[in-house]
């Protein structure tokens, strides 16, 4: 037989901070936009968190690492929150935010090209010609 009561240890957002390593104010505005759910309050009106709160947080704050947006992470929590999801609409979320990576590698490859040839051109002399300069100043 399965045991379905579960012992819940209760947190503060204090321990909540400290057992995710997240910032308090990022707790807070993870509550105030809505990806994370409004605490219940003990007897004394103390936001009350449980180990359903840790790992929600935590699922945020990896996704949140792996680069998604928070409308993003607001989409890949209305899957899991409705308890429905499949792997195949997990992956069109995840290969459409892979092609957004993708081209920012792309874009950031070019620029890499481009900074590293105009500063290949820079003497580093005293004077005050400067290609970068030049390269920024220039009108396309």
């Amino acid at each position: 037989m399965i045991n379905h009561h579960r012992s819940v240890k209760v947190l503060r957002r204090g321990d909540l901070a400290r057992l995710t390593g997240c910032n308090l104010e990022t707790i807070r505005y993870y509550e105030n936009i809505g990806v994370m759910p409004e605490p219940p309050r003990s007897s004394k009106n103390y936001r009350v968190y449980d180990d359903r709160h840790v790992a929600r947080l935590r699922f945020i704050m990896r996704a949140r690492e792996l680069g998604f947006t928070l409308d993003e992470v607001r989409d890949l929590l209305a899957l899991v929150d409705g308890g429905a999801q499949t792997c195949g609409e997990v992956q069109g979320l995840a290969n459409s935010h892979l092609a957004s990576i993708r081209a920012k590698i792309d874009d950031l490859k070019r620029i890499e090209r481009v900074l590293s040839s105009t500063v290949a051109q820079c003497t580093g002399d005293d004077v005050p010609e400067c290609p970068v300069i030049d390269a920024l100043t220039e009108v396309t």
